[in-house]
């Protein structure tokens, strides 16, 4: 079975959490063998107008490479490195960590855990100030 169906269900939760207001930070993870890419980090900002999107920071060994994208935009450009270099996604919220995890057969698990933070991302604070929704 394709892990692609999990990974969109978790991504749902990482909409959900944007919607609730209750994201606090996204990280791809726990790479394939020694890969250039270390990292992937994700976090919302908010644009010119008060649009949303989300930053993704790509953390190599040598430099990082930032780029900004909407909601959809983002599962589009994460999906295609879930098993390719990254194992783990990880879904830190106010109300629970979700973590995303490929074993070593390539089979794909959601487990949610305590949460980490006790307070969303700033941008979604601000957010919630301003009456922003997605």
């Amino acid at each position: 079975m394709s892990y692609q169906p999990i990974f969109a269900e978790f991504w749902e939760k990482v909409k959900e959490s944007i919607t609730d207001k209750t994201y606090a930070k996204l990280t791809l993870a726990k790479t394939i063998g020694d890969t250039d890419l270390k990292n992937i980090y994700v976090r919302p900002v908010l644009l010119d107008n008060d649009v949303f999107a989300l930053s993704l920071t790509a953390k190599y060994k040598t430099e990082e490479i930032e780029s900004t994208h909407t909601l959809d935009e983002a599962f589009m450009v994460l999906a295609p490195y879930m098993n390719n270099p990254f194992l783990t996604a990880l879904l830190f919220t106010t109300e629970k960590d979700i973590t995303f995890k490929l074993n070593k057969k390539r089979v794909a698990s959601i487990v949610e855990k305590s949460p980490t933070f006790k307070n969303a991302s700033d941008v979604i604070i601000a957010m919630k100030e301003k009456g922003i929704s997605i």
